[in-house]
């Protein structure tokens, strides 16, 4: 017998279990779609596994295979994601560092001048206070382009191959979407970085004296190209060179 009927079920015995609901999920496609479905997975699940492997050699101590592949690992990884272990260091970071910018402008009707040093790490620092979601890109973006600058040359700003030159490209289109839109009385034919580095005062209470005055590192000149520029100010440029 198939079904409980009424007369069989007696006072004390459990319900009949419901019949199961129709098929969910991938199973309850069509075949042309059950394979794209799978296809798809199996796209996503692999692109998963090479990342997981990379940025676990990436991160791991220098052996056989990062000896032989560090340039693709390298690749893969930076400069989106790149590794650190800064929150486990025993010495934790114990400076302010705030990165500015200066312009070389080019008016229509007027000679070249030059900004003053426009601060992008105190903007950054004022779209973060007082948000409950602060973005992402205003508390990394400029930070860690910077470090990734930093630690692809040497100290006289000579970049170190293929990674040095693609982080001062990096940070020339980071510091040209920041000049987006400001009025700087004309066109911005070249930029200069700096770093104001400052010593984080130590508490009231310590009795230890800090130097709190700023060190600056100054980068070299970096000429803008229509590369550099967002948008439609790229397209301006490239129509006004021609």
């Amino acid at each position: 017998m198939d079904a409980y009927d009424e007369e069989d079920v007696r006072e004390g015995d459990p319900a009949p279990a419901p019949d199961p609901l129709p098929g969910a999920g991938i199973a309850s496609l069509s075949t042309p779609y059950q394979v794209v479905a799978a296809v798809a997975l199996a796209v996503v699940g692999v692109f998963a596994c090479v990342h997981v492997a990379m940025v676990f050699l990436h991160v791991a101590p220098s052996n056989t295979l990062t000896k032989q592949h560090g340039k693709a690992v390298d690749g893969w990884v930076y400069p989106e994601f790149e590794q650190n272990w800064k929150l486990f260091a025993p010495n934790p970071l114990q400076q302010n560092i705030a990165v500015q910018v200066r312009a070389e402008v080019a008016a229509e009707n007027g000679p070249r001048r030059t900004t003053a040093w426009i601060d992008l790490t105190a903007q950054d620092a004022e779209r973060i206070r007082g948000s409950l979601l602060p973005s992402h890109a205003d508390q990394n973006e400029l930070r860690r382009a910077w470090d990734f600058y930093l630690n692809s040359h040497s100290a006289d700003h000579r970049p170190n191959g293929l990674r040095g030159r693609l982080s001062e490209s990096y940070m020339r289109r980071i510091v040209m979407l920041r000049l987006d839109g400001r009025d700087l009385g004309g066109t911005v034919e070249a930029v200069q970085l700096r770093s104001s580095t400052r010593a984080v005062p130590a508490p009231f209470w310590s009795g230890e004296k800090t130097n709190t005055d700023p060190v600056y590192r100054e980068a070299p000149w970096w000429k803008v190209s229509a590369a550099d520029v967002p948008g439609a100010a790229r397209d301006d440029r490239t129509e006004a060179r021609r």
